[in-house]
This record gives structure tokens, C-alpha cells and sequence, in this order.
């Protein structure tokens, strides 16, 4: 099956799953919700810890060569600023609790322009995940199918906060779920788009997949990993060890079995 064609399946297909069960699981009682998401975000954390250091990057720094080792090493520290800015800047959306310092139902998160805002930051973040996709699909299909789980993985948690969001904003159910649905799909215009830019320019490829691995360490590291902190209980830390250690599993052997 071409390249391509891996790329829209994965990018269409995890953009509307992750937008679809972020909204089932919406409708469910507030207590399920309670119990269900900070399994999700642990498991999305070893996920994106797992994909990130025992697959993008491993084939970053094969495919660029050994002298290029340390032009890796520059690209992933520059997409960690970069990630930082982003987010200072309000277009990079990534809390994954319905509660949280950004997420609190003040004024400013009921009216129209904060629903919008969200569905931007959201627009572009996805666009973003396609274009990670879309290189590694290119680099090796069994790495792109490795890296499309650990984006859904933790897509759904954000998607949970964005439709939260959106609802305290003053949305219908109904247009929340479309708006919200629409944007996940954006993806598929960013793998498109990537694939045939990085086509042209096959020697950025490896650099792509740095850059695919500081996102998803950022997210991981600067995000995910300090909400999991605020359960200080040994109970909650015993069970998030093992929601951690089960997503890096799963990419492990994904990606053992792939090879």
C-alpha cells in the first residue's frame, strides 16, 4: 500500500476515534470520569515516553548518520523551546483534566472567543500531529503505526478537556462534538501536506522525527507528568507506575513485533 495512503488512514482514522471516544466518554457519569482519566493519561504518558526514546529517536539519529548525531541532539532541544513558546502562546492546548489552573470555568472560559480560541489551538496542534505521523510514516510504516498510537493515546484525554471546555463556553452538545470532531480531522491536512514537502526534501526527514520526539518528551515531561504529581498517595502513584509502564509495554512490543 503506498505511503500516502498509510498516512490519510492513520491521520483521518486517530483524528476522528480520538474526537468520537473523547465524547462517549464525555456522556458518561462524572464518577466514571473520575475512576477512567488519570489511568488515561498515565497510560498516554509511557505512550509518548515510549515512542519518543525507543522509536522516533532510535531512527532519527540511524537515518541521519553517526557524524549527524549531534545535529539530532540540536533539533530535539530546539523543538522543546519551540513546544515551550507554543504553549506560552496559548496555541499549543495540552491539559488533559476537565479541572485544571487553565481549565477552570472563570468568565473568561464561558464566552464564544474562548471556545474559538480552543478550537484553533486544537486545529493546530492537529495539523501538527499529522505532519509527525506523516514522517514517520515515511522514514518506516511500522514507525509511523507506532507513533499514530501513542498520538491517539493521548489525544483522548485533550480532547476530554477541550469538549469540557466548550460546553462551559456555552455550546450545544451536538455543535461542540462537530466543531470538535472537525478539528481532529485536520490532521490529515497536515500529513498530506508533509508528505509531499519532506518528499522534495528527503535529507529533513530525520530531523522531522527529532522533531516528532521532542514533541511528544514535551508533552510527556512538561505536561502530563506534573498533573500525574498533583495524586501524592502511594495508592495513586503505585497505580500510575503501572498505567505508565503498560503504554511504554505496548509500544515495545508494537514496535518489537513490527521488526
Amino acid at each position: 500500500m503506498p505511503v500516502l495512503l498509510w498516512i490519510v488512514i492513520f491521520t483521518l482514522l486517530g483524528g476522528a476515534l480520538s474526537a468520537l471516544s473523547a465524547s462517549l466518554f464525555l456522556i458518561s457519569s462524572e464518577g466514571t470520569r473520575a475512576r477512567v482519566l488519570p489511568h488515561l493519561v498515565s497510560f498516554a504518558t509511557g505512550a509518548l515516553l515510549g515512542a519518543a526514546l525507543l522509536g522516533l529517536l532510535p531512527h532519527a539519529i540511524e537515518n541521519a548518520g553517526a557524524v549527524n548525531t549531534h545535529r539530532i541532539g540540536m533539533t530535539l532541544l530546539a523543538g522543546l523551546l519551540i513546544f515551550f513558546v507554543l504553549e506560552k502562546m496559548v496555541l499549543w492546548r495540552h491539559c488533559h483534566q476537565e479541572v485544571c489552573e487553565g481549565h477552570l470555568p472563570h468568565d473568561e472560559h464561558r464566552d464564544a472567543a474562548s471556545a474559538s480560541l480552543i478550537l484553533i489551538g486544537d486545529g493546530f496542534h492537529n495539523l501538527l500531529d499529522g505532519v509527525l505521523i506523516a514522517a514517520a510514516f515515511m522514514t518506516d510504516v511500522h514507525l509511523g503505526i507506532v507513533t499514530a498510537v501513542a498520538v491517539f493515546a493521548h489525544e483522548i484525554p485533550q480532547e476530554v478537556g477541550d469538549l469540557a471546555i466548550l460546553l462551559h463556553g456555552g455550546m450545544s452538545r451536538k455543535r461542540a462534538v462537530a466543531l470538535n470532531l472537525f478539528t481532529s480531522i485536520t490532521s490529515v491536512i497536515g500529513g498530506v501536506v508533509a508528505y509531499f514537502a519532506l518528499a522534495q526534501i528527503q535529507a529533513l526527514l530525520p530531523y522531522a522525527i527529532a522533531l516528532a520526539a521532542s514533541s511528544f518528551l514535551y508533552i510527556a515531561v512538561a505536561d502530563l507528568i506534573p498533573g500525574l504529581h498533583r495524586r501524592v498517595d502511594a495508592g495513586s502513584g503505585v497505580k500510575q507506575f503501572v498505567f505508565i509502564a503498560l503504554g511504554v509495554a505496548v509500544i515495545y512490543i508494537s514496535h518489537g513485533m513490527a521488526h
